[in-house]
């Protein structure tokens, strides 16, 4: 990517590179974010096959599946490389076409794909045969000298999960709790969900203790708005206590002065 972004200008090539990072930092957590970076990146430099590629994933992640599948083979146009046909098959599974996501999983570039390339392939062509109801036959298509293997990979805790998960579809549950089990012993980066799968086979439940922190703060934050609606009350009836005293001692003095009022006639008529 950084031979290709030296062939821009430089202010442009900073441009489209600053770009790229928001993509790559935010395509998991948001998305849709990483969207919008990937449309400002090819706004600025659409012939850029790592620009294309990009968008092709930001596009994919948000499941706009046509778009993806426009941006990775333009780029794949530009590079010839073969690294993208198992995302652009399982664009075709998006795309509700699993019969070419089936036709590619049989083509020439397959065999061009690294160890990596060729197990992503198999797991989308698993999950074809699940769209089109063939379960058995998606069981088989995961069953692989990768499948069996020890040796634990990166791709390793996927493919046990995929199979695991195709077997409970099928019914075969003791089977499927079994690979489940072995797609956590090798899931170290926490790729799948295999420890809940495995506990809600197992029957347990897990209770979230920050909702349980939540329920606590709003209870608190309850309890402090009612004492804060008591105080004011008591505020404001010792208000209305003061007011009504302070009319009490007006009346008074307005009574003081009558009598002296009446006691200064009195005394006059006297005279």
């Amino acid at each position: 990517m950084r031979q290709e972004l030296l062939s821009l200008p430089k202010t442009l090539a900073e441009d489209v590179a600053r770009n790229l990072v928001m993509v790559a930092q935010l395509i998991d957590e948001e998305p849709e974010k990483a969207y919008e970076y990937s449309r400002v990146a090819l706004r600025l430099a659409s012939r850029v096959a790592a620009v294309r590629e990009a968008a092709g994933f930001a596009a994919y992640a948000t499941q706009k599946y046509s778009e993806a599948l426009a941006e990775f083979r333009a780029a794949r146009r530009m590079t010839g490389g073969v690294e993208l046909w198992p995302v652009m098959a399982d664009c075709e599974r998006g795309l509700g076409r699993p019969e070419r996501a089936l036709a590619m999983a049989g083509e020439p570039e397959v065999q061009k794909l690294d160890k990596a390339g060729q197990v992503e392939m198999r797991l989308v062509a698993a999950g074809a045969r699940r769209d089109m109801g063939q379960l058995e036959a998606a069981i088989v298509t995961l069953q692989s000298p990768e499948l069996a293997s020890s040796a634990n990979h990166p791709w390793t805790a996927r493919l046990r999960y995929a199979y695991a998960d195709a077997l409970l579809a099928a019914g075969r549950d003791g089977e499927a709790r079994e690979w489940f089990a072995k797609a956590l012993e090798a899931d170290k980066d926490g790729s799948t969900d295999a420890s809940d799968r495995l506990a809600e086979m197992d029957g347990v439940e897990f209770v979230d203790a920050f909702d349980d922190e939540d329920e606590a703060d709003d209870a608190e934050d309850a309890i402090e708005a009612e004492e804060a609606a008591a105080e004011a009350r008591l505020d404001a009836e010792a208000d209305d206590r003061d007011r009504d005293d302070d009319l009490d001692e007006d009346d008074d003095a307005d009574d003081l002065d009558d009598i002296d009022a009446d006691d200064d006639v009195d005394g006059a008529d006297k005279r």
